[in-house]
């Protein structure tokens, strides 16, 4: 506790403005972030204590619950406003072990959505898919996957990230290696192709063929972290297991040792769930029908406890509304922030929102989105909106020079069009700003992993991001002008040849895995 009240006391001394820039709201939200932050209290609640948010499940609804009693703590009303219902499903304990040639416990787990074993478990041979001729020759090896596991995945030829080759390999090795693995991984595209199917379609015919499971491994490219998606089987389950064991596994199969593993894979199909987006607001005074809205993802993918994921999105918004009603309760333009659903199956929850409420789309000020991960931020551009110049650098010239001095800014920049939840407004026309922020390495070992996780949070930056996002809304809010929502006119692209089009506003999945 001595060295997190050290840290406050030093980032606090850091974060002070110099005397023209003090504004008394400011100064008080910096002091509250630094000496009070509830950054870490609010990761513990949300990660430690409910866990995981994939959509559709109990402990979604749990982190909506959670997050509507935490605002209404501090007087801010909230709600759960449901926009559709997903296939509800309860994630179980996952066990899998090799139980011949010998005994090993083996780390991995059932991927979302996948079927149970239920608790006595399934216990086969593994096999791998053969290298075939064309797709007749695969059809005539089908019934060799009858009461067998199958391993679906590409074999790694190693563990190691590049950036472990490079720093202890020979030039002339490390060129080896990838010049290997490129071969390897070009066979097994094309070995995939013969069989007339793709990595998807291949699972729906092993099923038929009598499978009892199918066994995966999509490595991330880092030590230790897998990429943990989805089920794409109805009747047998599917588990993801990591690199080492995946490779071990298939090595004993490629050698003829005939390797057998034990899977208890326990979950539940609890039919259907209703999906929501959580809202929270602080009502405007001078112009309550016009709006600042802070953006962030509620949900997650299931294969660890979505720390950087959007977890560390949604504290930051969480802490700056704290800050917002301590500091500022009474704003000029009501300042709004929504935890959006289901943004991993494809930003549903923020395109159902801007859908339903059309009336206050065309009257926002500015969104304010952070996705990215646990890093400070580190861009910002203009998504496109001729004048965003203006506002943008006149709203950001109020935040410690500590904070900005980090951000890269440009201007008009370019609409997105997807990848987060800013993507859904800017396609409506609505001047949405992604906070981008440096990504410790979140590509390979946290984003979608089994790795991301509490431990793996940077609060210090995480705290400079709910100060900035707390004196972005206080500006937009208190700005004298409603931003211009004027388009820049977009280029010809290099690719066809014709001249790009503004992002095109999309309906929300609101019958998730009910197919």
């Amino acid at each position: 506790m001595k060295r997190l009240f050290l840290g406050a006391f030093l980032l606090c001394a850091t974060l002070t403005v110099t005397a023209q820039e003090k504004n008394a709201v400011i100064e008080n939200m910096i002091k509250e972030a630094t000496e009070n932050s509830q950054l870490e209290h609010l990761g513990h609640e949300l990660l430690d204590v409910i866990g995981p948010r994939l959509v559709g499940t109990p402990e979604m609804k749990q982190a909506h619950d959670w997050a509507v009693a935490t605002y209404e703590k501090w007087g801010i009303p909230a709600e759960n406003q449901q926009y559709g219902e997903w296939k509800a499903w309860q994630r179980g304990i996952s066990h899998i072990d090799m139980v011949s040639p010998r005994v090993q416990s083996l780390n991995g787990m059932q991927l979302a959505w996948s079927p149970s074993t239920g608790p006595k478990g399934v216990t086969a041979e593994v096999i791998t898919l053969p290298t075939v001729k064309d797709s007749m020759a695969f059809k005539n090896w089908l019934k060799n996957a009858k009461g067998k596991f199958v391993m679906i995945s590409e074999y790694q030829i190693t563990g190691r990230p590049d950036y472990n080759w490079e720093e202890f390999a020979t030039p002339e090795s490390f060129e080896k290696m990838k010049k290997d693995r490129d071969s390897l991984s070009s066979e097994f595209r094309e070995n995939m192709r013969r069989t007339g199917y793709n990595s998807r379609t291949i699972i729906e015919a092993l099923e038929s063929a009598g499978a009892v499971g199918i066994v995966s491994s999509n490595w991330s490219k880092g030590f230790g972290a897998n990429k943990i998606f989805s089920s794409r089987t109805k009747k047998i389950p599917t588990i993801d297991l990591e690199l080492e064991d995946y490779g071990m596994l298939y090595r004993l199969v490629e050698y003829g040792d005939k390797p057998q593993i034990k899977v208890v894979a326990e979950s539940k199909d609890l039919g259907v769930a209703p999906t929501f987006n959580t809202v929270a607001q602080i009502k405007g005074t001078e112009k309550p029908d016009e709006y600042v809205i802070l953006s962030a993802h509620f949900d997650s993918w299931d294969g660890a406890t979505g720390a950087t994921d959007n977890g560390t999105g949604t504290i930051v918004m969480m802490e700056a509304m704290r800050l917002l009603k301590k500091f500022y309760p009474n704003p000029k333009r009501t300042i709004l922030v929504g935890h959006w659903g289901s943004e991993e199956q494809g930003l549903n929850g923020s395109r159902a929102f801007v859908e339903d409420h059309p009336e206050m789309i065309k009257n926002i000020q500015a969104v304010f989105n952070q996705d990215n991960g646990t890093g400070r931020v580190v861009t910002m551009n203009g998504a496109g909106f001729l004048h965003s110049y203006d506002y943008l650098t006149r709203w950001l010239s109020a935040a410690p020079k500590e904070i900005t001095k980090h951000i890269e800014t440009s201007f008009p920049g370019s609409p997105s069009g997807g990848g987060s939840d800013n993507a859904s407004f800017v396609a409506a026309g609505a001047p949405a700003f992604n906070l981008s922020s440096l990504n410790w390495s979140y590509w390979n070992y946290t984003w979608h992993t089994n790795r991301d996780t509490y431990d793996k949070i940077v609060f210090d930056d995480v705290r400079s991001n709910a100060i900035l996002t707390a004196i972005l809304a206080y500006m937009a809010s208190e700005d004298d002008a409603k931003v211009s929502t004027e388009r820049i006119i977009l280029p010809v692209s290099d690719r066809t040849g014709k001249q790009l089009e503004w992002p095109t506003q999309r309906s929300p999945e609101r019958k998730g895995g009910l197919d």
